[in-house]
């Protein structure tokens, strides 16, 4: 309900701008914070996600489940103008896909390491599921993390260093060997960092969006220890260069 009331709230003075991306995310330091058990991960999602199903219809809401109090004909406000975009973040579960399919929102996968086609299945199995739930189709979006400059060279050095503490202490954390040489290189060549310049960038990006279909592609600009104004320049970059680029190589 938070969420909604929230992004209802943005919707408004952002005329009709805000989306929500669901997910449950790849870190687990906020089921302590809110009071909740780790063990119950699958039930507290499933019991939101169908709420704030219900919650988007704008109508009133009865829903009863385990992990928070009833609501009985419960109207939340404000309303929108339109509606609100929501979409559920997926980072390559089947059974993710398949919830996805079932409460009728747009997925949005989440693609951070690896080549981008290793997705397709799951595109097709949130159209498979859609069909047998009968919900009608929404839209596909990819999210991988990128960086823009004048040159390859240039992007690839002012990512490196924030890249590799990133990914050592997420590594150490979760039992993942450290990154080996070459891993950032395969990455950004063959795998789902879009780093590079204008060009390189957009070939890249325009070939995951021919291999997968999708309608909507989202770049994680914010690479680790990058200075502020280079995000800026890289953002600049990707608006003013590289989605005319990618469109006109789309067609």
């Amino acid at each position: 309900m938070r969420v909604f009331e929230r992004f209802a709230t943005l919707d408004a003075v952002s005329n009709g701008r805000a989306e929500i991306v669901a997910g449950r995310g790849s870190f687990t330091e906020s089921f302590p914070l809110f009071g909740f058990d780790l063990a119950d991960y699958e039930e507290l999602f499933e019991e939101r996600l169908e709420l704030l199903a219900a919650l988007l219809k704008e109508e009133k809401v009865t829903w009863e489940g385990r992990t928070r109090a009833a609501l009985t004909d419960q109207e939340v406000f404000p309303r929108t103008e339109n509606g609100l975009t929501a979409w559920v973040g997926v980072g390559g579960s089947p059974e993710s896909v398949v919830r996805t399919a079932r409460h009728g929102f747009g997925l949005f996968l989440a693609i951070i390491g690896g080549p981008a086609d290793r997705f397709a299945p799951y595109i097709d199995l949130f159209e498979r599921a859609q069909d047998e739930f009968g919900t009608p189709r929404q839209r596909v979006a990819v999210h991988s993390p990128g960086f823009v400059a004048e040159t390859d060279e240039q992007a690839r050095e002012t990512v490196y260093e924030g890249w590799l503490a990133m990914r050592t202490q997420i590594g150490r954390e979760r039992g993942w060997p450290p990154p080996s040489p070459g891993d950032f290189e395969r990455e950004i060549e063959g795998g789902s960092l879009y780093v590079g310049s204008p060009e390189t960038v957009a070939r890249k990006l325009a070939g995951t969006i021919k291999i997968l279909g999708v309608d909507r592609f989202d770049l994680k600009y914010d690479q680790g220890q990058v200075r502020h104004e280079d995000l800026m320049g890289s953002i600049e970059l990707y608006g003013t260069q590289v989605v005319p680029l990618v469109k006109e190589m789309l067609g």
